[in-house]
């Protein structure tokens, strides 16, 4: 999906490090799976990097998105799994049917069990899963999150979609374009504890609070909790609490899918706008029949086999986390980590009527 060659994607990746939020600490050496790190888990003592070292034979990499029923996160998941295969590793998918806050913990004691080499975790909440989490690289294994961070020592890396402040100004920046500055505003959300979509929503925040957008007015942040149904409901309650409400930012593909949905069937098509994260498959008859004008994303496909990769950098040897040391993505090419352990995939792409049909996922 990204409209640029492997020398650009590195380039923006360097640069947005740069402006992105510090969402946690660089992290960890390890030691190998039979025996445990003594004090802290995060990084600082022995480990180097060795960026000659090949790739293992053999890694056992899990994903552990926020929801198994997720279909943003199970094309993230698929594709960071098929990864592992052209390196020689093992991958799966394995997590809980819904995205509360402590409902992955179980999933990674099990993990630890099966002394997994690398766990890539899109975190429910940045905190709840910070215990186990902290187990596993005691006992060698690689913790990567994705998607969404887990808090500051509890991983040694991030995968970000793309620069956080980015994303977060962008979607009011589109969507006051669209209501011509004008007007009340409302946020659909995940869960409350998502630490993309609270950082996404803060910077929101910031950038309603420049002049551009003196004359609109934030009414609202609705949770969804990433569930359909629920977010379906949510979206109808704004519309009954704020009838005059001018336009709604979700910076979920669940939420907004669902949202879109309410709206094609109500009186409120075409009068308010609906503006966030998707995918095109989900949203293109949306599109088509003018409920939405646009949205964003990024190359979830990219995303999942950027994140195997930095898994298996780790599990190998070739990185530990640190700032400036580099790895090869496959096909995606060469990436530096950047401040706190955050490598970033690239810049979202917009989607509307003109481009979307050129798009499959």
């Amino acid at each position: 999906m990204m409209l640029r060659n492997a020398a650009g994607r590195r380039a923006v990746a360097t640069a947005a490090t740069a402006v992105s939020l510090a969402l946690a600490l660089t992290a960890c050496s390890g030691t190998t799976k039979d025996s445990e790190v003594s004090g802290s888990a995060k990084a600082g003592s022995s480990a180097k990097a060795d960026p000659d070292a090949p790739l293992k034979k053999g890694l056992k990499i899990a994903f552990l998105p926020k929801q198994i029923n997720n279909p943003y996160e199970k094309i993230v998941d698929e594709a960071g799994i098929a990864a592992a295969e052209e390196y020689g590793g093992t991958g799966k998918e394995v997590g809980p049917s819904d995205a509360n806050a402590s409902s992955q913990v179980s999933y990674i004691n099990t993990l630890i069990q099966q002394r997994q080499d690398a766990i890539l975790i899109a975190a429910n909440d940045p905190n709840a899963v910070c215990g186990p989490l902290k187990q596993a690289m005691k006992k060698g294994i690689k913790v990567v999150a994705y998607d969404s961070d887990t808090a500051k020592d509890c991983r040694q890396l991030f995968i970000n979609q793309a620069s956080s402040e980015e994303i977060g100004r962008s979607l009011v920046q589109h969507l006051g374009e669209q209501i011509g500055h004008k007007g009340k505003i409302a946020i659909l959300s995940a869960t409350q504890n998502a630490t993309n979509q609270n950082t996404w929503i803060e910077y929101m925040k910031e950038e309603l609070k420049l002049p551009a957008y003196k004359d609109m007015e934030l009414v609202k942040v609705a949770y969804g909790d990433d569930a359909d149904q629920k977010s379906f409901q949510q979206t109808q309650g704004l519309m009954q609490a704020y009838p005059d409400l001018k336009g709604i930012i979700s910076p979920t593909t669940v939420g907004i899918a669902a949202a879109a949905r309410y709206l094609s069937d109500s009186s409120y098509k075409g009068k308010v706008v609906l503006n966030g994260l998707g995918t095109p498959n989900q949203m293109r008859k949306y599109v088509k029949d003018g409920t939405v004008e646009q949205f964003s994303l990024w190359n979830p496909e990219e995303l999942g086999h950027l994140g195997s990769y930095a898994a298996a950098a780790l599990a190998s040897g070739q990185i530990t986390g640190a700032e400036g040391e580099k790895f090869e993505a496959g096909k995606l090419g060469e990436y530096t980590i950047g401040k706190d352990g955050e490598v970033i995939l690239g810049e979202p792409t917009v989607f509307d009527s003109k481009n979307i049909d050129t798009f499959d996922f």
